[in-house]
């Protein structure tokens, strides 16, 4: 049969078929999940095709690996659940490409149309479940519409501010047969900035004493980031990363000034106070960055603020900027090419901003007992060379591998700006799957790690050879801080009797061994290296160290 283009029709392709051919058609190589019996017409569709089906222990596992391709790739990351359970494990990850700005669609295998509103077995309410945390959230009708739908989960994960979508797949559209075709994708709408803003920006710059670049979001460019480091150089601007999207801007740059963060540098903080100018490219500039809301005072900043984002309702939604753009980061180079400011007058602020960010970055001599982190850290990019990923969840042990770890490289850290713990190893191994041949480290708590600390098995059979930098100090560190701050000695529910972690991790087929030292530290990880395997260093930390600097009484 021949469609009105003159496309070929095929009357004997299922819903599922149609499905897995509309992803092939995207470039999809790889995809994520859970199996069900809610899907299986998909699973056998992907057992003829060239993706490649990564199953998880835990649909919430299988999620943030989605989750962490769509950021690496710029493309949606995919994930497939089943209903009930499936659906609602799997929404942490959705939770985190939402705050995180990442292209995801997770599909979610459901039961038969006729079924519905009898409260069959697992049965959900897609839109309703969803609705909040999906830039779309639907359930495909009919399996005719199966490319449809597709092609729009597709265009709406990337257009805009990147974001997820959920589509429901229901049993009898997955097994009904369709002949409509599937149509190659078409490009996404692109803006360019206009001369006035332009002129604008130039103005405003021209007139600052102090100014202040803060970049953020996800979806830049090779070319976004070239213009930005050239527009930076060019005008002698000091430029600062929001929270955990250290990896945009090289941090060995003169013109990085550091990183608006939990366990902010205290100048850092000041030097955003006193800014007259601060143009922001990207960032929502949301509670962590701006040490909720006290760096950058809401409604009306003290400061002038340009704010370049990619969803116009973010414009104007927390902040009333002074000039408000409409832009995606792949279009920031039309904005930033064109801004040259004569002579700029504030080479001493930025000058004073680099300074003082290597300082604050550089870590203490270790001393004698258990393993120190600042030094840890700061020995990655030495040992594993700038283009190492690295990888981590939530919890105090971050503090440490924002602040001594230098990212030079795009595409270096996946770290959730959602704050989700367990997020580290489950990334660690979709960044390993997506780019074998670089080093990858994931950095995890004790706490953070058993969260999903079975993905060791699927990092095992998938063949992902990561490195998991395991801090074990007994505890739920950061609710534990504060916890000894409000409510001082009365401590429960944030110690934790941890199982062997070697044993463990050897059980899950890993190299793993137990350092006890800082000076331990880089002859293990060499180890660890030379194996080329899965491999665990179980880091012993002094559980008094909660963060840098500070110390529980």
């Amino acid at each position: 049969m021949t469609g009105p283009n003159g496309e070929t029709r095929q009357n004997t392709r299922s819903g599922a078929r149609a499905l897995v051919e509309s992803l092939s058609a995207r470039g999809v190589t790889l995809a994520y999940g859970v199996p069900g019996e809610s899907y299986l017409d998909v699973m056998d569709a992907l057992y003829d095709s060239a993706i490649r089906l990564v199953i998880a222990r835990h649909e919430g596992a299988a999620a943030n690996m989605a989750e962490a391709d769509g950021k690496l790739t710029g493309r949606p990351g995919i994930c497939f659940v089943t209903r009930g359970p499936g659906a609602t494990h799997a929404s942490i990850g959705l939770h985190t490409a939402f705050q995180d700005s990442t292209p995801m669609i997770l599909f979610i295998g459901l039961h038969k149309q006729g079924f519905k509103e009898r409260e069959v077995f697992q049965e959900i309410d897609v839109h309703a479940l969803f609705g909040a945390t999906a830039k779309w959230a639907a359930e495909i009708p009919e399996a005719q519409r199966v490319p449809e739908f597709v092609a729009r989960a597709f265009r709406v994960a990337v257009s805009g501010r990147p974001g997820p979508v959920v589509l429901g797949l229901p049993e009898n559209v997955l097994a009904d047969m369709c002949d409509i075709a599937v149509a190659p994708p078409g490009p996404v709408a692109l803006n360019q900035a206009s001369p006035d803003a332009v002129a604008n920006i130039r103005q405003m710059l021209g007139q600052a004493e102090r100014p202040l670049v803060v970049i953020g979001a996800s979806g830049w460019t090779d070319a976004a980031r070239a213009s930005l480091a050239e527009f930076a150089v060019a005008n002698d601007l000091p430029v600062a990363c929001s929270f955990r999207r250290q990896d945009i801007f090289d941090n060995d740059s003169p013109n990085y000034a550091g990183h608006l963060t939990l366990g902010i540098d205290p100048e850092l903080a000041q030097r955003v106070r006193d800014a007259d100018v601060l143009l922001v490219l990207g960032s929502r500039l949301g509670e962590i960055t701006t040490n909720a809301y006290a760096l950058i005072e809401a409604p009306y900043p003290v400061q002038k603020l340009i704010h370049v984002h990619a969803d116009p309702d973010e414009l104007g939604r927390v902040y009333q900027p002074d000039l408000a753009i409409n832009l995606r980061p792949a279009e920031y180079p039309s904005l930033l090419d064109a801004i040259r400011l004569p002579a700029p007058g504030w080479t001493g602020w930025r000058e004073a901003a680099r300074a003082r960010f290597e300082v604050f970055t550089t870590p203490a001599a270790p001393k004698d007992g258990p393993v120190e982190l600042g030094p840890v850290i700061a020995g990655l990019s030495a040992a594993l060379g700038p283009d190492a990923i690295i990888t981590n969840g939530a919890g105090n042990y971050t503090v440490w591998g924002h602040r001594f770890h230098r990212f030079r490289k795009p595409g270096t850290q996946l770290a959730p700006t959602s704050g989700a713990m367990g997020y580290g190893l489950p990334a660690a191994i979709a960044a390993k799957l997506r780019h074998p041949e670089r080093p990858v480290v994931c950095l995890a708590g004790d706490g953070c790690f058993q969260m999903y600390s079975q993905e060791l098995a699927t990092a095992h059979e998938a063949g992902a050879a990561v490195i998991v930098l395991l801090v074990n100090n007994g505890m739920y560190g950061t609710i534990r801080m504060h916890q000894e701050r409000h409510f001082p000695g009365r401590v429960i529910g944030t110690t934790l009797v941890n199982p062997n972690f070697v044993l463990f991790a050897q059980s899950c087929g890993a190299y793993a061994e137990r350092v006890t030292t800082t000076a331990g530290f880089a002859p293990a990880l060499q180890r660890a290296v030379e194996t080329k395997r899965l491999a665990v260093l179980e880091l012993i930390t002094d559980p008094k160290q909660i963060t840098p600097s500070a110390r529980l009484a």
